[in-house]
Parts: structure tokens; C-alpha cells; sequence
């Protein structure tokens, strides 16, 4: 190679190298600067520990393990000689104390604490440690399972109390930051975006969760999510693990959610939700073609509860809400959280698909149940189906229109081919097909002259865990 050839290439290497640096430089220069926001804000959150008294079981079970020693084997026949032998003292139930670690924050001077529900349920005695590792026995307000919010108030004034922000602006893809005690270490500090908004988890119908990808472990429930203005803008509560430990789905409870509920704790100790009454299931593709939907989305109403808020409105079975006081329904599971907001006795503005058509309904809200009184309101099951019928019905017995408060027919017997793989089954108790009700035979004949062949139609029946939405496709 030349000297001049040689000359180039380096030329070409330096310059490749200083093109490197600027654009990591660059890189670096965009990263947020979390040391600011940490310095000012780590002073709210708090560490949170408890004890409650447990019944143990016999001494036998508190025996130490001994596994991984090489005198394990001697020294567990040791403890069971010792046990075992003549005289010794039977055994004897005893108490234990057992500790709970998380993490909260201060939300007012005088010493009002946010924290969730699982962090302090059924202790006896709730210790609150600030930052400057001074400790306070805390007095519990109030709590409520269904948030998994609880509020605590400590004898203290002049607090580092956090400020409070906006869930509803975060957007996603945005930094947030968590501080608390993972495991214990106190102020741990760990930093993530925003995964998603208006998350809706199993068994948790009435929270719309901010997911982020934030480290979160044991210990930081109930500690704050700060955005980069440094303000709360949930509560961290969950975490998705199949190791016990975090995979990257992190979840918070939204802040002015959050806020509410303290309130109300504060004020009466209790937590008004709104209720309407209605057991709801997803619209499937199937589904939406029978309805005579472009899309798939909104929550079908396929049970009207007795004595509810629904059942004194104008909507009916087979309504699809496809928006809530103007908030858009895409999934069944976005309606819970939306009709929770409100208060009972407030009015809300419905708007549902019906027959093909939008309708706009005003629906006065009810007061939420006790979980107990709700235990029947899990959403139907979503079957996913595109067969004709080809059915033998019979009238119903008085006893199951009586249970019903409506008629209906019975499905006698189902013959093999498209109704059979449709998923009818004998005793399914048939009310409605393609938005027709259905109460005698005669009704189910007529119903079945007018479907036409190629349609696609909805048919309601009803079983032992409730009513179900079927969707057909009519050879």
C-alpha cells in the first residue's frame, strides 16, 4: 500500500471514529438526568414495615434446614432423637411475629401517607420510617381492597410531602422513575418508560393500570412513580412474574385514582364506585359481523341484572356500549373502570350499538356492591363460532321461567354437524336470535324462517354460569 493510499484510509478511520463519538455523545446528551429529580423528591417516600401476630404450627415445623451442610443428616436425626425420646415436653403451638416490608409517600405536611392495601392488611402494628431514619408508629385510616389503596397519618408536621401530577397526561414511551425498597434497601432507585396506559388486569375490573418497564421487586409496593417533572403520577402496586422477581411488566395505579380514594377513606372510611348492573362480554369478529359492525370493539351486554341501575334504563340485552361518558370502549374489560368513576346517583351518557344503529341513552349510575353480592357478575365466556343452528327446542318448565323472569326455549337435541360445532348444547336455554326475543316455540320457529342463508346472526342462551352471546353463520 502507498503512503498516499495508507494516509487516506487513517483519514478515513479518524473520521469514522470522531462520527462515533458525536453521535454516542449525542445519544448520551438526550438520556434524561435523573439525579435532579431524585435529590428533590427521594425525601417524600417513606419505608414501610409490619408485624402481625401468626399461630404457628408444632415445634416440629420449625426445625432448621439442614440440606446443603454435610452434618445435615446428623444433626436432623439429632433434633428427632431429642423429640422422640421418653420425658420430652410435647409439642406446643406458639406465636410468632411476622414482618411485611414496602414502601409509601407523604402526600401532606401533617403526615398523611399513601401506601397499598396488601402492604398493610392485617398487621397489627404499621411502622413508617423517613428518610432521615426517623420512625413512627402509624395510625391506618382506611383501606380498600379493590384499589389496593390504603391511607396511613403519622404524628409529625413540617413533611417532605411529594407532589402530585396527571396519570391522564403520561404518554407512552415516556421516562417515569420508582424510588423504594426493594427487598429492603431502603431509597433504591430504578427508571423505565411507560409500557402502557389503561391496563386491565385479572380480578382487577375497577383500576385502568399504567404498565411501565421500571424495576419493581417486593418491597416497592406502595412506593410513588415520578414522571421527569418530578411529580407522583401512580402508585406502584403489581408486577407480571413467573419467578417471583421482575421480568419487565411493571404496574401502577393511577394517581387520581388514587387521590379519590384517599379522600373518600379520609372523609367517611368507605369507597363509593359506580355500578351498572350488567354482565358484559367481548365482542368477537364473529360477533360484530352478526351485529352488523365493521370492527370488533365495545362490550356486549348479554345479562341485565335484577334491580339495577340497567335494569331501570332503557338498554337492553344485546346493546353494544361502544362509548361511556364520551370515553371511547374498545375491550369489554375498558367499561369497569369507566363506570367506576362515577359516583352513585350521578348520570351518565351511554352510547351503544343496537340493531346495526348507534343509540344514545342517559343512564343514572347505582352504588357498587360488596365483592359477595358480586360474586355472579363475571363476564360470559367468548365463543367464537360461525355454523348454522340445526336444533330440536321444547318449551320451558315453569320453574326456569320463573328464574329466567322471561321465556324461552330449551335445546333438546343438537344433531351432529354445524350446530353441534357450533357449540349448542342440550339444555342450553335459548332467549333471543338475531335481536329477536324469543319466548315460545312458535317465536323460535318464526325466528328461524327469517334468518336468511350467508347471514351471520347472534343467538343468546343461557347456562349454569350465565348467560353467553353465540355467533352463527347461517348455511
Amino acid at each position: 500500500m502507498s503512503m498516499n493510499s495508507a494516509s487516506t484510509v487513517a483519514c478515513l478511520y479518524a473520521g469514522f471514529a470522531l462520527l462515533l463519538l458525536a453521535v454516542s455523545g449525542r445519544a448520551t446528551a438526550d438520556l434524561p438526568d435523573f439525579t435532579e429529580l431524585v435529590e428533590q423528591n427521594h425525601k417524600s417516600v417513606v419505608n414501610i414495615s409490619t408485624t402481625s401476630a401468626t399461630a404457628s404450627s408444632d415445634s416440629g415445623d420449625s426445625m432448621p434446614e439442614f440440606d446443603n451442610s454435610p452434618f445435615g443428616e446428623f444433626f436432623r436425626k439429632f433434633l428427632e432423637e431429642q423429640q422422640n425420646a421418653p420425658g420430652a415436653p410435647e409439642a406446643q403451638e406458639q406465636q410468632f411475629d411476622s414482618d411485611s416490608l414496602g414502601s409509601g409517600f407523604i402526600v401532606s405536611e401533617d403526615g398523611f401517607v399513601l401506601t397499598n392495601n396488601h402492604v398493610v392488611d392485617g398487621a397489627d402494628e404499621i411502622i413508617v420510617r423517613l428518610y432521615d431514619r426517623r420512625q413512627y408508629v402509624a395510625e391506618l385510616i382506611g383501606k380498600d381492597a379493590r384499589s389496593d389503596v390504603a391511607v396511613l397519618k403519622i404524628d409529625a408536621t413540617d413533611l417532605p410531602a411529594a407532589r402530585i401530577g396527571k396519570s391522564s397526561s403520561l404518554k407512552v414511551g415516556e421516562w417515569v422513575l420508582a424510588i423504594g425498597s426493594p427487598f429492603g434497601f431502603d431509597f433504591s432507585v430504578t427508571a423505565g418508560i411507560v409500557s402502557a396506559t389503561g391496563r386491565s388486569l385479572p380480578r382487577e375490573n375497577y383500576v385502568p393500570f399504567i404498565q411501565t418497564d421500571v424495576a419493581i421487586n417486593p418491597g416497592n409496593s406502595g412506593g410513588p412513580l415520578f414522571n421527569l417533572a418530578g411529580e407522583v403520577v401512580g402508585i406502584n402496586s403489581q408486577i407480571y412474574s413467573r419467578t417471583g422477581g421482575f421480568m419487565g411488566l411493571s404496574f401502577s395505579i393511577p394517581i387520581e385514582m388514587a387521590i379519590d380514594i384517599a379522600d373518600q377513606l379520609k372523609a367517611t372510611g368507605t369507597v363509593s364506585r359506580g355500578w351498572l348492573g350488567v354482565i358484559i362480554q367481548e365482542v368477537t369478529r364473529e360477533l360484530a359481523e352478526s351485529f352488523s359492525m365493521r370492527t370488533a370493539h365495545g362490550a356486549l351486554i348479554s345479562r341485565i341484572l335484577p334491580d339495577s341501575p340497567a335494569a331501570n334504563s332503557e338498554l337492553k340485552v344485546g346493546d353494544i356500549i361502544v362509548s361511556f361518558n364520551g370515553s371511547y370502549v374498545d375491550k369489554s374489560s375498558a367499561l369497569p373502570p369507566l363506570v367506576g368513576q362515577v359516583r352513585a346517583g350521578g348520570t351518565a351518557e351511554v352510547d351503544v350499538i343496537r340493531e346495526g344503529e348507534k343509540v344514545t341513552l342517559d343512564v343514572l349510575i347505582g352504588e357498587l356492591p360488596g365483592a359477595a353480592e358480586l360474586a355472579q357478575n363475571q363476564r360470559a365466556p367468548t365463543s367464537k363460532v360461525s355454523n348454522k343452528l340445526g336444533i330440536e327446542v321444547v318449551p320451558i318448565d315453569d320453574e326456569t321461567r320463573a328464574k329466567l323472569e322471561s321465556g324461552g326455549v330449551e335445546v333438546k337435541a343438537v344433531a351432529s354437524g354445524p350446530g353441534r360445532d357450533a357449540g349448542i348444547r342440550v339444555g342450553d336455554i335459548m332467549t333471543m336470535i338475531d335481536n329477536t326475543h324469543i319466548e315460545t316455540v312458535d317465536d323460535f320457529e318464526k325466528a328461524m324462517d327469517g334468518v336468511e342463508s350467508g347471514s351471520s346472526i347472534a343467538v343468546l342462551v343461557h347456562r349454569e354460569q350465565g348467560p353467553i352471546f353465540i355467533a352463527l353463520t347461517v348455511d
